[in-house]
């Protein structure tokens, strides 16, 4: 059985935290709380996130991949730059970025009532930012954002008529 909703944001955000430290990050963001996602044991959203090709490895990999092209957009080339490694922060941010705060709302505003709410609500979220990190970095893993939120909202549907 799933976590209850408020338990899995709870758990989610607080792997996000870990993430974000892990980066060096001084501020929780999207990215952190779509991998803290991948990370967590919810059998419906693993499967989403599968469906799409995606898991934590991927991600971050994508990430990745999205930094490098930002600073070469920048004029900045990674290979030949003396920009240390990001390394793990010794404080822990205290503080969500203004993406978490949208993924909340979005997340929250798709379910039809807050009774409704499930773990795929927050994945929902995430691939609802039109801009920033994650959906560069989604597009550039190949994914077809468009599809994956159907096939978010189809498994969201299908959960709460089962219910």
């Amino acid at each position: 059985m799933p976590l209850e909703f408020g338990k899995y944001v709870k758990t989610v955000l607080e792997r996000a935290v870990d993430e974000a430290q892990e980066a060096g990050a001084a501020t929780v963001e999207a990215e952190h709380v779509l991998l803290a996602i991948a990370a967590e044991p919810d059998s419906t959203v693993r499967a989403l996130l599968e469906s799409a090709g995606l898991d934590h490895e991927k991600i971050q990999d994508a990430l990745d991949e999205e930094f490098e092209r930002s600073l070469s957009a920048a004029g900045i080339s990674v290979e030949n730059s003396e920009l240390p490694p990001p390394r793990r922060s010794a404080k822990r941010p205290s503080r969500m970025g203004a993406s978490v705060k949208l993924i909340l709302e979005r997340g929250v505003v798709e379910a039809e009532s807050k009774r409704n709410l499930q773990p795929a609500h927050l994945l929902l979220g995430v691939l609802q930012l039109n801009v920033g990190t994650v959906p560069r970095a989604l597009a550039m893993a190949g994914v077809d954002l468009d599809d994956f939120k159907a096939r978010v909202h189809r498994s969201l549907t299908d959960e709460t008529e089962r219910r």
